[in-house]
């Protein structure tokens, strides 16, 4: 087993963070506990994007992507890590989506402009005093009347990684522990209601579930 090494995460952090994980991320949705609250999302989300031309960002290995596909006109899947997203690419499709490399800070004009858009465990790891810059840059490839749907999850003690340290923003962290054995640090946010409708705009619609929120809102 390797020997534990801590990272500070920043941007470049966060994607190697990911970039390590890859292979094996997609542990995370076989938590026994959580398998309920997944059932309901694996529904709810897709029912959601029915019929649109929809913006995933940080799709990861296409977990979310995979089920969007089945229901969408089109689906437009980014993220900045190269590692799973190409497990991603190589999963079968109902529609098959277009993959992008893409920063969701200054998502590219080439992306196109589209009627949804999707953010699954994306919303936790920006920090605090960046989601305004998000929040521009998502827009800007959104069109009028738009559906954004975001979710991610709730802090639930003894199911979650527990909570690091704050830091002066207010951001909170995890170690997080690999496979090999090394703990990476990780911002991971976990914003309650009334941050939400904050930074969101009034036509926000929050479901809370036992290990999940789930939002969504239209643009004007």
């Amino acid at each position: 087993m390797a020997s534990p090494e801590l990272v500070a995460l920043g941007s470049a952090e966060l994607l190697e963070y990911y970039r390590r994980r890859a292979s094996e991320y997609e542990a995370i949705y076989a938590k026994p506990e959580r398998q309920a609250d997944l059932a309901i999302l694996r529904q709810t989300i897709p029912a959601k994007l029915r019929g649109a031309r929809v913006l995933e960002i940080a799709c990861g290995t296409g977990y979310w992507t995979q089920l969007v596909a089945e229901v969408a006109a089109e689906v437009v899947a980014t993220d900045l890590a190269e590692e799973p997203m190409r497990i991603a690419q190589s999963k079968v499709y109902e529609r098959q989506p277009l993959f992008s490399l893409a920063d969701a800070y200054v998502l590219p004009e080439t992306l196109g402009r589209f009627d949804a858009a999707l953010a699954v465990f994306w919303w936790s790891h920006i920090p605090r005093e960046r989601v305004g810059e998000f929040l521009s840059s998502l827009h800007a490839r959104l069109e009028p009347g738009a559906r954004v749907v975001l979710m991610d999850n709730r802090f639930v003690e003894g199911s979650s990684t527990p909570i690091s340290e704050i830091d002066a923003h207010g951001n909170t962290y995890q170690l997080r522990r690999l496979g090999d054995g090394s703990q990476i640090r990780v911002l991971k946010n976990f914003p309650d209601e009334a941050e939400l409708r904050s930074c969101l705009p009034p036509t926000l619609k929050i479901e809370t579930l036992e290990y999940f929120w789930l939002a969504d809102y239209r643009l004007p």
